[in-house]
């Protein structure tokens, strides 16, 4: 299969789109062919744009392009790296199909309700006794701070990483960390649009329920138990207004 390329930047003028691709698809062949790592320091610029045969301003600006995506890390006066996956780029897709009606936030949460019930039941499955104490311990924080929702949108944040985490899937844990960017911006109007005091800490205490499930390594359980949590925020939404 074809590796996927990177696309490039919209340059000065067509021989210079071609070199910037050039430039862009050599890096990224280069990682693959050596089969590095991320961390791995990579060829300087100058050393590079001679091995693709641009200018430096052309390889500069691939780089610029590629660390815009994480595929190098790049930093003043030091070699490039080979990037790590970052999930704040595929948050920030997210968030910019979610604000140019691409997507709907119910969409979002659809797919966030089926990924995370998996999770869950990875984390049941596979979760290492530390990890089930972190989330029975976040659980109860969650309930504790009730009384400052900023601070609960935080710890509920982190559960839901602490889960996929547990998984022990890295592209659950990359998908589920990038959904924060919408998170921050839906969870305070799930929150006031839950009708009272009693409804709110009800769904804390779903988190309760979902950390004891996946303490007793009961998946099924520990999916149920997604899946009503995410029930009752989309319809928190909805009441809202956020469709």
């Amino acid at each position: 299969m074809e590796p996927l390329r990177a696309p490039g930047p919209i340059a000065s003028g067509p021989s210079d789109v071609s070199l910037l691709r050039r430039a862009m698809n050599g890096v990224q062949d280069l990682i693959r062919a050596g089969g590095k790592r991320p961390g791995t320091t990579l060829p300087g610029e100058a050393a590079l744009a001679l091995q693709f045969g641009v200018s430096r301003g052309i390889m500069r600006e691939a780089l610029s392009a590629l660390a815009a995506l994480g595929v190098v890390d790049v930093g003043a006066g030091r070699r490039p790296r080979v990037g790590a996956v970052d999930p704040t780029v595929l948050g920030l897709v997210l968030d910019h199909a979610v604000h140019t009606d691409q997507i709907s936030i119910q969409q979002v949460y659809d797919v966030r309700r089926t990924i995370e019930m998996r999770t869950a039941a990875l984390a049941a499955r596979l979760r290492s006794p530390g990890e089930a104490a972190a989330l029975q311990a976040l659980a109860e924080a969650m309930r504790g701070a009730f009384a400052t929702p900023a601070v609960v949108m935080e710890q509920d944040i982190a559960f839901h990483q602490a889960i996929a985490r547990a998984g022990r899937n890295p592209l659950f844990m990359l998908i589920v960390d990038s959904f924060q960017v919408v998170m921050r911006k839906t969870w305070m109007i799930g929150w006031t649009g839950r009708a009272s005091d009693a409804e709110r800490m009800g769904s804390i205490e779903i988190h309760g329920a979902l950390a004891a499930a996946i303490a007793a390594q009961d998946a099924a359980a520990a999916e149920a138990a997604m899946a009503d949590h995410f029930d009752l925020t989309t319809s928190a939404l909805l009441r809202a207004g956020i469709h």
